[in-house]
């Protein structure tokens, strides 16, 4: 994989692609490059005051907005003993990491060989099983499911599972492959994230992931 150094990318760029990703909201962000642009203005210590300028937020309000940013080390304030100066290097950095993390998913997903064959296979499969091509969208969901990390065998199944009952529609697949995946959670840890709808006992909701939504009509 290419390396490209932090300072070639362009931080906005990077602020708006990943602060969802690390837990920052909209007025976060708008702080946030406003502090970088009154930083390239050459104003070195940025204060809540100072941001009210040029923001329709109350002081009161950035205020608490900057000291969230400081706990959550993505802003700094360096003292020297000459100056106090404002620094948003930690954010950057985090930026950066995200950015290197994303980059190595989609280059691992671009350059597999054995996870284009497996996109082959199954869509072959696919097509012949439902006797038609499929859609863009079709494959894309396909992908999809690899990416939340069902194994080839298990979409295979879960379509012959889906023609088995009658039921062609991708989402009749996709109900099944979560139903699986909710029973195999339960029997590995003894719950499931999938749903918060099931607080019975063990055995119970096994029962429910197994027949439960295999059951449901195409509505």
């Amino acid at each position: 994989m290419s390396v490209i150094s932090m300072e070639a990318l362009d931080f906005r760029y990077l602020l708006l692609e990943h602060y969802k990703k690390i837990g920052l909201n909209e007025k976060e962000v708008m702080t946030i490059l406003v502090i970088d642009h009154l930083l390239e203005q050459k104003n070195k210590f940025i204060t809540a005051d100072l941001l009210s300028l040029k923001m329709s937020i109350s002081t009161s309000e950035i205020d608490k907005i900057l000291v969230k940013l400081i706990n959550r080390n993505f802003l700094e304030y360096i003292t020297t003993s000459k100056s106090i100066k404002t620094s948003l290097e930690p954010l950057r950095k985090k930026l950066y990491e995200e950015f290197q993390k994303t980059l190595a998913k989609e280059q691992e997903i671009n350059n597999s060989e054995h996870r284009n064959a497996i996109l082959k296979n199954i869509y072959a499969i696919f097509e012949k099983e439902l006797s038609r091509t499929l859609s863009p969208l079709e494959f894309s969901m396909i992908n999809e499911w690899l990416n939340y990390g069902y194994s080839e065998e298990m979409i295979i199944n879960g379509l012959k599972e889906a023609l088995a009952k009658n039921k062609k529609s991708f989402r009749s697949i996709d109900k099944i492959l979560l139903s699986w995946q909710a029973r195999d959670d339960l029997e590995k840890e003894g719950f499931t994230a999938i749903t918060d709808k099931w607080k019975e006992n063990i055995e119970e909701t096994i029962k429910i992931a197994q027949t439960k939504w295999i059951d449901d009509d195409d509505k």
